[in-house]
């Protein structure tokens, strides 16, 4: 019903923000990662999704395109609504919880209040597949990757590995590794084996 709202903004704090727009003020929903990058405007675009429940209307908001797609593909999971899906993406960014899903992660996804162990692994089963054929979802995950693998193969290169072999390692680690990880701990798993 609503993509977007652009207004002035009225009321912020870290669970939701008032927007002023033609003389009406939207109460909408935010993550704390899109409370981290709004908090600084005054006039500002928000992405919406606006959900309609027997008892309420309630719209949620975004700065990202990527965290409304996200959020959308995780209350398309029986059990996890609305406020669960805001909990987890205001508990972990896009990028780690996109990892942890198509990681097959379960201690990530536990870490976020009131996840537990099934809620996880429904999460996990339900969204694998379908975030593989969201483009979107995949730009992301791949940049994440690409950029790490990268980095930590120019640092290889560096330490006078061939490119061959630390590719190779590179992408046996990227492949088998279930955590998130940082350049630094990619370049000392990719030790071990080279």
């Amino acid at each position: 019903m609503y993509s977007y709202i652009e207004g002035k903004i009225t009321e912020i704090n870290p669970a939701y923000v008032i927007i002023e727009t033609g003389g009406i003020g939207y109460m909408i929903n935010i993550s704390l990662n899109t409370f981290s990058h709004i908090k600084d405007k005054e006039i500002c675009r928000i992405l919406t999704h606006f959900v309609v429940r027997e008892d309420a209307m309630t719209l949620y908001g975004f700065a990202r395109e990527e965290e409304r797609e996200l959020f959308r593909h995780l209350i398309s999971v029986s059990g996890v609504g609305a406020n669960t899906a805001r909990m987890i993406l205001s508990s972990l960014t896009s990028k780690e919880i996109i990892e942890a899903i198509t990681t097959n992660n379960v201690s990530v996804l536990q870490s976020v209040k009131g996840i537990g162990a099934k809620s996880a692994q429904r999460i996990i089963v339900d969204l694998k597949d379908k975030l593989s054929k969201d483009k979107n979802i995949t730009e992301i995950f791949e940049t994440s990757y690409n950029t790490l693998k990268e980095e930590a193969l120019s640092g290889l290169l560096i330490l006078g590995f061939t490119k061959n072999a630390a590719v190779k390692a590179l992408d046996k680690i990227l492949k088998t590794k279930s955590s998130p990880f940082t350049v630094e701990q990619l370049i000392k798993d990719a030790l071990k084996i080279l």
